[in-house]
């Protein structure tokens, strides 16, 4: 597979640092530096993307300026890229109805396109847009690179006899790489501490989802994205879990 990100700044380069460390073998990734400034009405997108762009699969949108969202449909025509994903970690980059937008422009020229919210909340088959929708889709290229990158799989062998995490296994690392970091950091944790220990490490790598409060979550995509981390530890430490119930005494006069 062949993948192009559109990148402007710190925030996609780290993502796609991580997807060429970490890729399957197989797969050719290059990034496009796009330009970090635009107008407020883009008349000719074509003005604003070089001719010589690498073919590509699958286009990932890392822009951190609205304005990039109005040059994919061009740029897919133009690298024959037949799949988008175009992440929503931060409002102001990438507005809900200009996610809309992108997905119909897209659909016109027959390219799939998905706008995870956050980005780490994209599996094989759906994705979150807002606290309680997940949007599901059919496209094999984007399920492909959902496969290895997008909501945290963490696979823990627990020791029953101490209650400890003995080992990790990453099936699905955040694209950042978060959960990858988060997983080195809960061998021999117990299974007591396991999903507070994770939320400090994706708090310390840090996330680079914004901060903002998010109107769509009633909450920071940050903390979203730590719930789901948090989430897939919970599901597995929770049948080891000490749970201890008090029982209250007589009240004293």
């Amino acid at each position: 597979m062949k993948i192009l990100g559109i990148i402007t700044g710190e925030y996609g380069d780290r993502h796609i640092a991580n997807i060429q460390k970490y890729k399957p073998s197989g797969w050719v990734v290059k990034k496009w530096q796009a330009p970090s400034s635009y107008p407020l009405v883009i008349d000719y997108p074509e003005d604003y993307i070089p001719e010589n762009l690498s073919e590509a699969d699958l286009l990932l949108s890392f822009g951190e300026h609205r304005g990039v969202a109005e040059l994919i449909q061009e740029i897919a025509i133009q690298t024959g890229a037949k799949s988008v994903i175009a992440p929503v970690d931060n409002e102001s980059w990438l507005p809900r109805g200009l996610a809309r937008q992108l997905r119909n422009w897209l659909k016109e020229v027959n390219v799939a396109c998905v706008t995870p919210k956050p980005f780490c909340s994209l599996t094989e088959s759906d994705y979150l847009e807002s606290r309680f929708v997940r949007i599901s889709y059919s496209d094999r290229l984007i399920s492909e690179f959902a496969h290895s990158f997008g909501q945290p799989d963490i696979r823990l062998t627990i020791d029953k006899t101490n209650r400890k995490i003995t080992s990790v296994n990453v099936v699905r690392d955040a694209v950042c790489g978060c959960a990858r970091f988060a997983a080195e950091g809960l061998l021999n944790i117990s299974v007591d501490d396991a999903e507070e220990k994770a939320g400090l490490l994706h708090h310390h790598f840090p996330c680079l989802a914004s901060m903002g409060k998010d109107s769509d979550f009633g909450d920071t995509l940050m903390h979203i994205s730590g719930n789901l981390l948090k989430e897939n530890i919970n599901k597995q430490v929770k049948a080891y879990k000490d749970i201890r119930y008090f029982t209250p005494g007589n009240r004293s006069e």
